[in-house]
């Protein structure tokens, strides 16, 4: 517990600091080869459990200190911990112990400190959750701005969207349809006694997360990992036999490969960065597909475009990622208000450009992983709005609201446009 106490401190202390979790998370990892897998795991829960509760543990520790902690990494050991009393089955004595260990090493005048705000939180647990619960911030544990855009927009509905970017994310599969049916797989699962419920026509859902490795027939490309909601991209975009379809911002790669699946079509795979683009070609090889890859911007197409239209076009553009909070929970951290409105801004201007590369009656999907109107039905409003060719193909799918799905215990939350081009 001492050194993925340690390892997780560092690492939360780097997000807090401005780095993306993952790439902090994975930096570490290679720095500390001799650590077993069981140590990665429960380094890599402490790191995303002290992240997706952060302004609530960041609350309780500034009523437990007289004085805000000068020492950066101090701070985010004390987070850990704290998090690890709340939420770990880890025994309270052991918790402590080990954090006044590790900082003993480092700072031998602190672990006094360390002790006793602990110790103080331990024997005032119930008064400090219940204060926590009338502190907005604390009792969502998101930014106030979050918060109050997420009220704004959704009213008596907000409470659980904000609840449910705190959960563990569900792990799904997606069914290579062209190897095998999510009724044969299933079977295949039930036979390793995987628990898992077939949700929709090629998704199953399982009932604990797994490591790949674990997943029977993963490498020889039977499935792929892909949550719920990201698969409606592929149903939507109806795209058939001898179509020629692009992804624009196709890494990394989980929509490309199921269109690749739902039909034969000749298919462009667009990144504009190169290393996630390699990400596109590990999904597609694996699942021994087609496609051509080439790395571009989707909003400069002149720089790859070779003049021939797409009949389809899918545009998953970047965005604030709100809807898959609880599998990225630093974005709650390193997002800002005026973020949303970039995102809106570089949006359009994709979608500006990729409406001129499609063809005459083809269709368009538009798609972010986002729960803010301000990247979604705002921006197709706006583009409509400057194009007069652009017609809205209403969506008719369950538990979706004007395009917008929102998270819950089957998928993350996802909004989707469907424009048609008019002859």
């Amino acid at each position: 517990m001492l050194i993925t106490q340690l390892g997780a401190s560092q690492v939360v202390c780097q997000v807090l600091g401005g780095r993306n979790l993952n790439q902090a998370l994975e930096a570490y990892l290679r720095s500390a080869p001799k650590l077993s897998p069981q140590q990665r795991a429960a380094l890599r829960d402490l790191c995303f459990g002290t992240l997706r509760f952060y302004r609530r543990l960041d609350w309780l520790l500034r009523q437990l200190l007289h004085q805000p902690a000068k020492d950066a990494q101090l701070r985010c050991l004390l987070l850990v911990a704290l998090y690890q009393l709340l939420y770990s089955k880890s025994a309270a004595h052991a918790i402590v112990d080990h954090a006044v260990q590790a900082v003993r090493k480092r700072n031998a005048a602190a672990s006094g400190l360390v002790n006793a705000v602990l110790r103080n939180f331990l024997r005032n647990r119930d008064t400090l959750l219940a204060a926590a619960e009338r502190d907005e911030e604390a009792r969502y544990a998101y930014p106030q701005w979050w918060i109050d855009a997420i009220k704004s927009q959704y009213g008596a509905k907000a409470e659980a969207i904000l609840l449910a970017g705190n959960q563990h994310p569900p792990m799904t599969l997606r069914v290579n349809n062209r190897r095998i049916t999510a009724v044969e797989y299933l079977q295949f699962l039930a036979q390793h006694e995987i628990a898992a419920s077939i949700i929709a026509p090629d998704a199953i859902l399982l009932g604990h997360p797994l490591a790949v490795d674990k997943l029977p027939g993963f490498f020889d490309g039977l499935v792929s990992v892909q949550d719920a909601g990201a698969q409606y991209a592929a149903y939507l975009l109806d795209v058939h036999d001898g179509m020629r379809v692009l992804d624009a911002c196709s890494a990394p790669g989980g929509k490309s490969a199921h269109l690749l699946e739902s039909a034969q079509i000749e298919l462009l795979a667009l990144d504009k960065d190169e290393q996630r683009l390699a990400k596109v070609r590990e999904n597609v090889e694996r699942l021994q597909l087609r496609a051509e890859l080439r790395c571009g911007d989707a909003a400069q197409p002149e720089g790859w475009w070779d003049g021939k239209p797409f009949q389809r076009i899918l545009a998953d553009v970047p965005c604030s990622a709100s809807g898959v909070v609880r599998r990225h929970p630093d974005i709650k951290w390193l997002r800002r208000p005026e973020d949303i409105d970039g995102f809106a801004q570089q949006q359009l201007q994709i979608l500006k450009a990729l409406w001129r590369l499609l063809a005459s009656d083809g269709k368009l999907l538009y798609a972010t992983c986002s729960v803010f109107a301000r990247e979604n039905q705002q921006v197709i409003d706006e583009f409509k709005r400057q194009q007069d060719d652009a017609r809205s193909i209403p969506l008719s799918v369950a538990n979706m609201n004007e395009g917008q799905l929102l998270p819950d215990e089957q998928h993350d939350g996802f909004y989707y446009a469907l424009l048609h081009k008019s002859a």
